[in-house]
């Protein structure tokens, strides 16, 4: 019955408008993130194309934030040399694997920019910020107000060393900077002090009664492991979020008053699907994003939950025209070897290294990435799998199968096949 009324719903739909997570442009794409947002998102799209729905498939690079100046200063360039690079890399990689997007842009275009800039503009308008004064981490030797991923420490629940401020990687408990022991700066490894700042705050409190109605109540057939993160959040009570940062790198914040300031990137980059809407189709983009018969589903990971289904659901409906999310299938981690997937330490499949060394096998990877889908928990790749599911799997079943169909096709109906329409 419950799926029966799902179907039901979907079918009231005209189209449907298909996100897939941005990835930074920071380096390059790896299996983890195939196999977390980009596979499934694209055998969706094929999917709906194939029953000849209308459907549109949105990707694009995230090219703000702290990893990019991270990245930049680690190489001795600036940001945009960085974004550059890696945004041509990871269009490249993603066109010759196959990634079926109608469009895959960048969060530093013109258009982005202006997209943004309004956004936060409206919601300023309307007094929806609440403005407030606080302390934040400064470095005195480097003379600039620090993001979390410019502050380094000992996590204080594993207490593992190299916790960042927003998060520790090591055990993957969220942080504020403030938590961490014994804190540093990355930029010049001086002990940051408190310094008091301004900043532009999302009410999230103020949406958590509505909030609750829709995830809760309306969305009860959201895969387990996003309503219950879901869940959580809201059952420990939401709490405003900065949408500024005190950054150089970004679009600037565009009111009086914010000089230095920068949209911070979790405000910024869901934006980015309706930039890159917007410069697909620049006369028809509403239909998509504010027709309450077009159906929009974000394909993302799991570390990506609470701002695809509270925080950029709570910017939609304060700006007041745009529809929400009908789905946000998040999928878990995928390891490499029994070992966490990391960037840094360079633990990784990456796939432009992939479709050098296997060309012409994208196909190979893209089935075992399916079949071993981390859907409902963290799953391992390992290359005695990749090659077991090619010989095994690919090579013998399917191989046989198409053999055989083929063979006796010849022996028994002369090579021909009648095509009847049923």
């Amino acid at each position: 019955m419950k799926q029966s009324q799902e179907n039901d719903k979907i079918s009231q739909f005209k189209r449907t408008l298909i996100t897939s997570a941005l990835p930074y442009a920071n380096g390059p794409v790896h299996i983890g993130h195939l196999a977390g947002v980009y596979v499934p998102a694209d055998i969706y799209a094929r999917y709906k194309r194939l029953l000849g729905e209308e459907v549109l498939f949105i990707g694009g690079s995230d090219e703000h934030g702290v990893p990019i100046s991270l990245k930049a200063k680690a190489e001795g360039c600036t940001p945009q040399e960085v974004v550059d690079r890696y945004h041509e890399l990871i269009k490249k990689s993603f066109k010759e694997f196959g990634i079926s997007f109608d469009i895959y842009s960048r969060t530093t275009s013109p258009t982005h920019k202006e997209t943004a800039s309004a956004f936060f503009r409206t919601l300023y308008d309307k007094k929806h910020f609440v403005e407030q004064d606080s302390e934040q981490y400064y470095d005195p030797e480097a003379n600039m107000f620090l993001a979390d991923r410019y502050i380094v420490g000992i996590c204080p629940h594993c207490h593992k060393e190299g916790a960042y401020g927003d998060q520790c990687e090591a055990c993957g408990t969220s942080l504020s900077a403030t938590d961490l022991i014994e804190p540093r700066s990355s930029i010049s490894g001086a002990k940051p002090i408190l310094k008091n700042t301004k900043h532009w705050y999302l009410p999230l409190d103020k949406d958590e009664t509505w909030l609750r109605e829709w995830i809760l109540e309306q969305h009860k057939e959201w895969k387990p492991n996003v309503y219950g993160q879901c869940k959580s959040w809201i059952d420990m009570g939401l709490q405003p979020r900065a949408v500024s940062r005190d950054l150089d790198w970004g679009v600037p914040v565009p009111v009086e008053g914010a000089e230095g300031k920068v949209l911070y990137v979790w405000f910024d980059a869901p934006i980015g699907y309706i930039s890159n809407t917007k410069e697909l189709l620049p006369d028809s983009w509403e239909t998509w994003w504010k027709d309450e018969s077009t159906r929009m589903i974000h394909f993302i990971g799991k570390d990506n939950i609470v701002f695809h289904c509270i925080v950029f659901p709570a910017m939609l409906k304060a700006e007041g025209s745009f529809i929400l999310p009908d789905n946000v299938p998040a999928n878990e981690f995928l390891n490499l070897e029994g070992d966490k997937i990391s960037t840094s330490r360079n633990w990784a499949v990456w796939l432009h290294e992939y479709l050098q060394d296997f060309p012409g096998k994208e196909d190979v990877l893209r089935y075992v990435l399916t079949a071993n889908a981390p859907e409902t928990k963290d799953n391992d790749f390992t290359w005695k799998d990749f090659q077991a599911r090619n010989n095994n799997e690919l090579v013998a079943i399917y191989g046989n199968f198409v053999n055989r169909t083929l063979v006796l096709t010849h022996k028994y109906f002369d090579g021909k096949v009648l095509l009847v329409a049923c």
